[in-house]
């Protein structure tokens, strides 16, 4: 669900290639006279990468006679996209790239390929060796893996290093040992009103799907709540586990994040927590809006994705005067309401390749996924485009530590994505996920109380989840 930028332009705007830029395009997998050419459909950063995503490959061990062509297509329309596609049993684009959050529905209507069938070796060591909430989202319900984990991204909280100490706080060992949220917006209200900094904590909490599947979701389960009971629970499993909107974890969790908007001396503020840090803005601001008041020097914390991170980090923004944490916590793991909940949790997002079981020639479309899974490419995606690679192992690496900017925060980055957490994905999540930013919105605009939104929530989630019960029956 991410938008992702090309590392020297930071912020790349939509692709603007969509059913129109394709017509004149032959989907699927075309033989020339050179070769062949795998068909991948992607977004704009890959697209204009693709002579050096080709080097990369083939300097991985693709053959030199086996090219992929890229197709960039809005982040926005692709998931309709290639359901109308691969519902039509076209012969469509080989590879496709998804969303981790709308990867599973596909995997469960069986209309991608089985890659621990197709390539059993690569697939274990992808089970082995990537981030376990990047492969869990790749994973179908027996247990076979249906995509190879193209990049992962986690919620990240930045923050400006100079004014904090300024402050008179020291940041030292904040990129690996989380603050409680108490002690984060202490930090933030007193640096922002000792600095003269406009906002304290700008984020996303639009009445959209980066409220329901992220921020919220960041804030409910470090508070040791969750949306559907324990993490085993979140993937599939719609209408056999619990409804747990209700419970205190998740509104505790809504009346900070409302105490963080509407101030301590609202009527359900969260008692002891410092309030008014965030300004009512952030009720509209997508990743741009909340992400440019950072950029501009008028924010003193932010949450976004690692984009963000090159964005705010270049030597024409904060360059070192950046910081980055993970995110905040209430309860740790040990305490927390439901199990794989609590302590300093992430967002997870992120994109995997996966493939078109009605493309032609599949053989050589499999070796460029097998190609894709070799250290060096990821590590050039890095470079070239700033994706952060699912293997935790390469952050590791010498060559990471010398990528400009991101290197400085290789510890986070590894920290926050071993600790992610997948929005809950199952068929009825896209009706789900409207009503959870819907309620979470009324609590964080104090139109309507914390319990009763959560209870009312709690009703209208029974009833989607009822709903893939019965479709099964």
């Amino acid at each position: 669900m991410t938008r992702r930028p090309t590392r020297r332009r930071f912020v790349a705007g939509a692709a603007t290639a969509g059913l129109a830029g394709l017509a004149g395009c032959t989907l699927g997998q075309v033989d020339t006279a050179g070769g062949t050419t795998v068909q991948f459909v992607a977004d704009s950063a890959a697209k204009d990468a693709q002579p050096k995503i080709n080097r990369a490959l083939h300097e991985a061990g693709l053959p030199e006679d086996i090219t992929l062509d890229i197709l960039a297509v809005p982040s926005g329309t692709a998931q309709q996209q290639f359901s109308q596609w691969l519902s039509a049993g076209l012969e469509q684009p080989s590879l496709l790239r998804m969303d981790n959050g709308w990867t599973l529905p596909f995997i469960v209507r069986e209309q991608l390929v089985n890659l621990s069938e197709e390539l059993p070796d690569v697939a274990s060591s992808v089970k082995e060796n990537y981030f376990q909430a990047s492969v869990d989202t790749a994973t179908g319900p027996e247990g076979g893996l249906y995509g190879i984990p193209l990049f992962s991204d986690f919620g990240l909280m930045l923050y400006r290093k100079d004014l904090v100490e300024q402050a008179g706080f020291d940041p030292n060992g904040w990129a690996t040992e989380p603050l409680t949220w108490k002690k984060f917006a202490q930090v933030t209200k007193q640096t922002r009103d000792q600095t003269n900094t406009t906002y304290g904590f700008s984020f996303q909490a639009p009445v959209a799907e980066a409220l329901a599947c992220c921020t919220f979701n960041e804030f409910m389960t470090s508070w040791g709540g969750s949306y559907f009971g324990p993490r085993e629970k979140l993937l599939g499993h719609a209408g056999n586990r619990p409804v747990t909107v209700d419970t205190e974890p998740v509104v505790q969790a809504a009346k900070m994040a409302r105490t963080f908007i509407q101030g301590a001396d609202d009527p359900h503020a969260l008692e002891g927590m410092p309030g008014n840090i965030a300004p009512k803005a952030v009720l509209g601001w997508g990743h741009q809006a909340s992400l440019s008041a950072f950029t501009n020097e008028n924010a003193v914390m932010h949450r976004n994705w690692p984009y963000s991170v090159l964005a705010s980090g270049s030597e024409k923004a904060l360059g070192e005067r950046l910081g980055v944490m993970p995110m905040p916590y209430s309860v740790p793991e040990s305490e927390a309401r439901f199990s794989g909940m609590g302590g300093s949790r992430s967002a997870l997002g992120g994109y995997h390749v996966t493939l078109n079981p009605n493309g032609k020639h599949k053989e050589a479309a499999l070796q460029v996924l097998e190609a894709m899974t070799a250290d060096s490419f990821y590590l050039m995606l890095m470079e070239e485009i700033g994706y952060v690679p699912p293997k935790p192992a390469l952050l590791d690496s010498q060559q990471a530590q010398n990528i400009d900017v991101v290197s400085r925060y290789l510890e986070t980055l590894k920290f926050v994505g071993q600790r992610a957490v997948p929005r809950p994905v199952s068929v009825v999540w896209p009706r789900e996920s409207p009503r959870i930013s819907q309620s979470v919105s009324a609590v964080l605009s104090a139109t309507q109380a914390p319990e009763p939104a959560m209870a009312e929530l709690k009703e209208r989630l029974v009833q989607i989840e009822q709903t893939a019960t019965k479709s099964r029956q």
